[in-house]
């Protein structure tokens, strides 16, 4: 199955087509390439720092069924609720304010669960953007719903292998009495615990909770784009084939030409974890 989506980085369009088990992504935009700014070889000059922040969210919230764009008044109360929910959290903390619940109070802040964290950390845009005026009402638009579809048997037995070592923060501490705990090595952390990797943020590039920055370098034979999150920085060779199937990395690897003025990127060879290949996982990017 495929599913479309359009990613905005403040002025770069981004469609990204990822095909693998369950499902896929795969994207149309705006087409209009006039007056771009070019390098002295006239490829589109796609250089620079991009914020890819927004309110708009990945799935599209049930309420509006098949309807793919919000109303200009839908999209600023979002955003107007966004910026009060915001206020109220970074309001002073009364000093006299009793200790949170054992294990915490179960709410979705700070206070939820041990180790949350509170507004201060989080940076999630103050935005719904705009495509050819209309207000996207989710970044998914096909399926018509908006929405990722089932997650089949297949990728739910994957997801449950993904990280063995997944448990609640909680008050309990269920691993004093096991022979190797959650904190014990590397080996029992999750790639976004020791703050090595995470996918959602860097291919194909999606608005996150923070660390929503991008930079472009390019060049006539590479274009490298710096994700903000785990600082990790995709090295995009130009005209060039893949790397061998037994060389993998987290991120793939990825190989670019130019279709006109689009950007394409094909990335394969991907590791599930250090060690672990990624198998039938196979992700195309298109930039203009």
């Amino acid at each position: 199955m495929r599913f479309e989506s359009t990613i905005f980085l403040a002025g770069l369009t981004v469609l990204a087509a990822l095909s693998a088990p369950p499902a896929g992504f795969a994207a149309e935009a705006a087409s209009d390439t006039a007056d771009i700014p070019r390098t002295a070889s006239g490829r589109p000059d796609l250089s620079g720092n991009y914020d890819l922040a927004s309110l708009t969210p990945m799935q599209r919230n049930v309420q509006y069924g098949d309807r793919r764009f919000l109303t200009k008044e839908e999209a600023e109360a979002i955003e107007k609720a966004a910026a009060e929910g915001m206020a109220r959290a970074d309001a002073a903390s009364d000093p006299n304010r009793d200790a949170p619940a054992a294990g915490g109070d179960g709410s979705g802040g700070a206070a939820g669960g041990v180790g949350g964290y509170n507004a201060f950390w989080v940076d999630p845009g103050t935005r719904i953007y705009s495509l050819d005026g209309k207000y996207l009402a989710s970044i998914i638009s096909d399926p018509p719903d908006g929405r990722l579809p089932p997650m089949t048997e297949e990728g739910k037995a994957r997801r449950a292998k993904l990280n063995p070592y997944f448990y609640e923060n909680n008050k309990d501490v269920w691993w004093l009495d096991k022979e190797a705990g959650p904190y014990d090595g590397p080996e029992s952390l999750s790639l976004l615990d020791r703050c090595l990797y995470v996918s959602v943020a860097s291919l194909p590039p999606q608005p996150v909770l923070y660390n929503n920055l991008k930079t472009i370098t390019q060049t006539d034979t590479h274009v490298v784009i710096l994700v903000e999150w785990m600082h990790w920085a995709r090295v995009i060779r130009l005209d060039s084939k893949h790397l061998p199937p037994e060389i993998r990395s987290l991120g793939g690897d990825s190989i670019g030409h130019w279709e006109g003025d689009t950007l394409v990127v094909d990335t394969t060879n991907f590791l599930e974890r250090p060690n672990v290949p990624r198998d039938g996982l196979h992700v195309v990017e298109r930039f203009s």
